[in-house]
């Protein structure tokens, strides 16, 4: 099957932060233990940005990663795409303090925001953009700060989630065989309540109010979310694999958003994989939203598991509820 997107991820990079929050910090002050943690989510630790580190200046570094894998230079961007529900403020764009921190000159830089999903959909927008000519070579980051948007006291949201930043050059392919064989986005408004930051936007504007009910915190109802999370993963992953003519047999590797490691086993054994075909950095980093993919991407294609030519299949599913399923040959 030709691309319907002919792209190629010409170098891809990743920064973590270098604070590691262990299970055990936890269990000092919350009633939990680590066997509870690792049970339930797969966490056994995650890192944490230091004061003077943002999304931003955590995405600078993973793009400066991915630029000297591609071996390209910041003065080779057309365009800038950050995908980021934690951004550095309201407005700007977090990408436009991407752009001035990787002195990238006037090249255009904007925002995705599509929560968990918010990578493959700036990788599908990216890609397009590319496509149709307007660009040429693509920076495209996955970056989060989320601890400083959780509740330290509860225990449900407090250890699930970790910062970090994923990057990844996109350029257009040399090999016409080489791109997007599949992507479909999607998105279920009418869940929007199951994760949700409720205040500090126009729907609730800061107030003592706010403040005082802890509304600046995320909110998950997480059981809900699971159970949501299994079913469209194997309906997306069928109806992938079905429109691309392949079996899971045929892929090199699975790449999904990092948000439960149950989650994760149950599509793998749904699919039959075995354990070293879909990847897992979860329990070491955490649920880092738009970062985990990337990252994922790069620490494979870095060990050698992934090489030019493979097939891979990644899928996110987060807060809106907003999915994307994307079948690339790299």
């Amino acid at each position: 099957m030709k691309p319907i997107l002919s792209i190629e991820i010409a170098g891809t990079g990743t920064y973590l932060p270098a604070e590691v929050i262990r299970n055990e910090h936890f269990i000092h002050y919350l009633d939990t233990t680590d066997e509870w943690i690792v049970t339930r989510t797969g966490i056994r630790e995650r890192r944490r940005a230091a004061t003077n580190e943002t999304t931003s200046t955590m995405a600078v570094e993973a793009a400066k990663a991915a630029l000297l894998d591609a071996k390209l230079s910041v003065k080779d961007l057309e365009l800038i795409v950050c995908a980021t529900a934690t951004g550095d403020c309201p407005f700007p764009a977090t990408a436009t303090f991407i752009q001035a921190g990787l002195s990238a000159g006037l090249v255009p830089a904007f925002d995705v925001g599509a929560a968990c999903a918010g990578f493959l959909y700036a990788t599908t927008v990216a890609a397009s953009m590319l496509q149709s000519g307007l660009y040429g070579t693509v920076l495209v980051v996955g970056a989060e700060t989320l601890t400083r948007f959780i509740d330290r006291e509860d225990r449900r949201m407090v250890i699930l989630f970790g910062d970090a930043a994923g990057a990844a050059i996109l350029t257009r392919a040399r090999n016409p065989d080489r791109g997007i064989l599949y992507s479909e986005s999607g998105c279920d408004g009418t869940r929007t309540d199951l994760i949700v930051l409720p205040a500090g936007g126009s729907r609730l504007v800061a107030s003592e109010a706010t403040v005082a009910e802890r509304l600046h915190y995320m909110r998950m109802k997480g059981r809900e979310v699971f159970k949501y999370a299994v079913l469209k993963m194997e309906e997306l992953i069928d109806r992938a694999l079905a429109s691309v003519g392949i079996s899971p047999g045929d892929l090199k590797m699975v790449i999904p958003h990092q948000s439960n490691l149950r989650i994760i086993e149950s599509v793998r054994e749904r699919l039959r994989l075995p354990r070293e075909k879909v990847a897992v950095n979860i329990d070491r980093c955490g649920n880092t939203s738009a970062a985990s993919i990337p990252m994922a991407l790069d620490e494979h294609r870095r060990n050698g598991t992934l090489r030019c030519g493979d097939l891979v299949l990644m899928i996110a599913i987060g807060a809106g509820l907003s999915w994307n399923v994307m079948v690339v040959r790299l």
